[in-house]
């Protein structure tokens, strides 16, 4: 299959990521155009990846082969009517957003090509985990072309809509809930004496054998967590479990449809 030209509209740090992840796996398409009304984002992408066609307007991504919509939910709406008229027959139309769902952009767009991606910040070293639905008119060899490519950021695979929201809290958001707390055990660690070199190789050895001891092992999380005696932390965990049901349920009921 040829190659596609590629429009974004929104240059913000999601579309930073698919750029980056595109260099690192040195993907050809025919061009990649982008289109955000800061100037200066895109002013400095296009330091940063020179390769980029800076647009002046939105109509001008939406012209493209594959439109990627990187945009926050509010703003959405007003920019497809903004743009109805510009989309192609054949265009495929990826949404990057939560809460605006297929359904909602299918009544302006006056295509069936539409698909929505919950894209992970992974995806910038090529180790996304990345949901994507699809709507019904979307043909199987459609799929495979949005499939292929989007797995040059990582895993991706299809799922129900429904489900995108909970993945955009559960996968997108989770690196957020727990890189600060090691790079403050980093610092923590050059305290007791161990170089910045050897926090980060300890941090990141014993996280993975955490998680494969965890979900790998086949024991029950009772018996991983009761594997280690001494838990520094032990009576705080209640305020920490109360944090994230109040904190994560309460930003569900603002992205969810």
């Amino acid at each position: 299959m040829k190659t596609k030209s590629l429009g974004f509209i929104g240059g913000g740090r999601i579309t930073r990521i698919f750029l980056q992840a595109f260099v690192n796996k040195k993907a050809i398409f025919d061009s990649i155009s982008i289109f955000d009304t800061n100037q200066e984002s895109l002013r400095t992408l296009k330091l940063d990846f020179p390769f980029i066609q800076i647009l002046t307007s939105a109509s001008g991504a939406a012209r493209k082969d594959i439109v990627f919509l990187a945009l926050h939910p509010p703003v959405i709406m007003e920019t497809l009517e903004k743009i109805k008229t510009e989309v192609k027959e054949q265009t495929i139309f990826i949404s990057l957003a939560p809460k605006i769902t297929i359904e909602k952009m299918t009544a302006i767009l006056p295509i069936r090509q539409i698909a929505r991606l919950i894209p992970n910040a992974t995806s910038v070293i090529n180790h996304g985990y990345n949901p994507v639905s699809f709507a019904s008119g979307m043909s199987e060899i459609q799929k495979w072309y949005i499939l292929e490519m989007l797995n040059l950021l990582g895993h991706t695979f299809e799922t129900s809509e429904e489900k995108l929201e909970a993945y955009a809290i559960i996968s997108s958001m989770l690196p957020t809930y727990f890189w600060f707390q090691w790079n403050s055990l980093e610092n923590i660690g050059t305290q007791f004496g161990l170089s910045e070199a050897e926090c980060r190789e300890c941090i990141y050895e014993t996280m993975n054998a955490a998680l494969n001891t965890m979900y790998r092992s086949r024991m029950s999380p009772a018996e991983v967590m009761d594997l280690i005696p001494v838990k520094p932390i032990s009576e705080y965990e209640g305020q920490i479990k109360a944090i994230y049901q109040e904190k994560l349920m309460g930003l569900w009921e603002k992205i969810k449809p």
